[in-house]
């Protein structure tokens, strides 16, 4: 596909067939949402959602919606406990099998997200990133991205924001549909689901501070911007 087609397609193509194929999906998914509801709130409680500010097209913030996976289970002091200790075997179930992220599709019905794109990283792992890797927000995030496909948790930060930049200079229409394969083959194999040795993806800064890439100094004026960008 040459540059003046891909563009046609970035530019004129995405949107729509992201908003129809979407709809389609969620109008044939309707029994699986309501299972996969019911058993969320039987076993995890309510609400039957996870909802999360992320930044979007432009490092725009919108709001996320997954299907809750974790327990809101916390300790003496009221503050939630540490992610492995609230991830449940259903929550690892639901992860492995990417039902968890199924009311994302509703996402992409509004306008927040594509079908294909970089995955929307958390606002605290946006402010670590150099001017270059957010780069990675001109262009909708997607429910599945080149990352994703290319190792998902199981690559490094570096790997995985290079690959999402590498996409976002090169988006067209067999590469999304290529991406839409091999993520269907990644769900069904259950590959890449957490980093090795963690229940949860590591964050961005505390990844760049634990590799000393970072001071103590630099991980908390980050978190301070993260916490503004997410209260506006």
């Amino acid at each position: 596909m040459g540059t003046s087609t891909s563009g046609i397609y970035k530019r004129f193509v995405k949107r729509p067939m992201d908003f129809v194929l979407s709809l389609i999906a969620i109008i044939i998914l309707i029994p699986i949402f309501l299972v996969v509801a019911i058993l969320v709130r039987v076993k995890l409680g309510s609400p039957i959602l996870f909802r999360q500010k992320r930044p979007g097209l432009n490092e725009r913030i919108f709001t996320m919606y997954k299907f809750k996976t974790m327990t809101d289970k916390r300790d003496d002091n009221g503050k939630l406990l540490p992610d492995d200790k609230r991830l449940t075997q259903f929550g690892k179930l639901l992860r492995s099998t990417s039902l968890d992220e199924l009311p994302e599709l509703f996402n992409i019905l509004k306008g927040d997200m594509s079908i294909v794109g970089p995955r929307p990283q958390l606002v605290r792992d946006m402010v670590f990133m150099t001017k270059e890797q957010r780069e990675r927000h001109g262009v909708l995030p997607g429910l599945t991205g080149w990352a994703q496909v290319n190792g998902r948790n199981g690559v490094t930060w570096e790997e995985k924001l290079s690959l999402d930049l590498e996409y976002v200079c090169n988006v067209t229409f067999i590469k999304d549909c290529r991406i839409i394969l091999k993520t269907i083959k990644g769900v069904i194999k259950r590959e890449g689901i957490s980093s090795e040795g963690m229940d949860t993806a590591e964050d961005l800064g505390d990844y760049l501070l634990r590799q000393e890439v970072i001071s103590a100094k630099e991980y908390q004026a980050a978190m301070k911007e993260s916490e503004l960008l997410t209260k506006k």
